[in-house]
């Protein structure tokens, strides 16, 4: 069976930009009679905003966006992480690292594996870093082929738990997605970057990886993306149709005239029996390092 799933950080309300992917990942799942699950990603306290899950749930309603089973909040799974962490640990696939952002960024940006051998104790100023042993650099997109990853990007022992003390997300959404029986990952293109490295997960886990459809992203006028970090406007909950109808087009609808006048849940389902993949554009916005034909 098809499982998909959106999964908002509650650090603000939904925006054009993220009612975009869940719009997408709705009707990929629905159109192959699957499941469309909501998983509220809230591991990293500091950006989040008091009454944003809630507010994010009860816009998903307006827009007749209605999941299946029970919400998931990544705050309830933290001991499954430590638990993978502490295993990872204990056989020496992860290991504790004390450089920072600065000194990497001093090196080129990319880590080079500086703490791998150091056999640093535990302390609150080290991350902890998983050994890549599975690098990937590149995997088929479901619309848009084989999109490319850069070797040193994909070749990177990468962060998966922070110094902070937060986990990483590229661990909790992997783990999270294979709890949950995941099957495709539907998101915004801005998110191609940690494809490789959770691809790359799934190996180490030795299971299965999902399969990725990634949509265009939705820019503002200074061709920034819509965002909650760059204070986009949340989305209208008591007149959804305008906005709804416009994130259908920005999806390559085309939307019969009889169609824009239905109800929420009729316009909903509509989309449901007309999706299609080759509707959405031919070509991702997206900047280097990240090729292929279609970039």
């Amino acid at each position: 069976m098809y499982i998909g799933r959106f999964a908002p950080s509650p650090s603000g309300p939904l925006h054009f930009g993220s009612l975009v992917a869940a719009l997408g990942s709705y009707f990929q799942a629905k159109s192959h009679s699957g499941q469309w699950l909501v998983r509220i990603e809230d591991i990293d306290p500091p950006r989040e905003v008091a009454g944003a899950a809630s507010l994010i749930l009860k816009t998903l309603e307006a827009y007749q966006l209605h999941w299946d089973g029970g919400v998931l909040y990544q705050s309830s799974r933290l001991d499954a992480y430590q638990a993978q962490i502490d295993h990872w640990l204990h056989q020496g696939q992860a290991y504790l690292c004390e450089c920072t952002r600065k000194q990497i960024k001093a090196l080129g940006g990319y880590y080079q594996g500086t703490c791998r051998d150091k056999a640093l104790s535990a302390s609150n100023q080290c991350a902890v870093r998983l050994k890549m042993h599975h690098p990937v650099e590149s995997f088929i997109d479901q619309r848009y082929g084989q999109l490319n990853i850069p070797k040193a990007l994909a070749e990177e022992d990468f962060i998966i738990k922070r110094r902070d003390g937060l986990f990483a997300y590229n661990l909790a959404v992997v783990l999270d997605d294979i709890y949950q029986n995941i099957t495709e990952v539907v998101r915004g293109a801005d998110l191609i970057e940690p494809t490789g490295r959770q691809i790359s997960l799934y190996k180490t886990l030795e299971v299965e990886p999902v399969s990725y459809l990634h949509l265009p992203l939705a820019i503002d006028d200074n061709g920034n993306k819509l965002s909650k970090q760059n204070h986009a406007t949340a989305i209208d909950l008591d007149n959804p149709r305008p906005t709804l109808l416009n994130a259908m087009r920005f999806l390559g609808f085309n939307i019969d005239s009889h169609i824009e006048t239905e109800n929420i849940e009729t316009i909903i389902q509509w989309g449901v029996e007309n999706w299609q993949l080759l509707q959405l554009p031919n070509k991702l916005k997206i900047k280097p390092p990240f090729s292929n034909g279609a970039l």
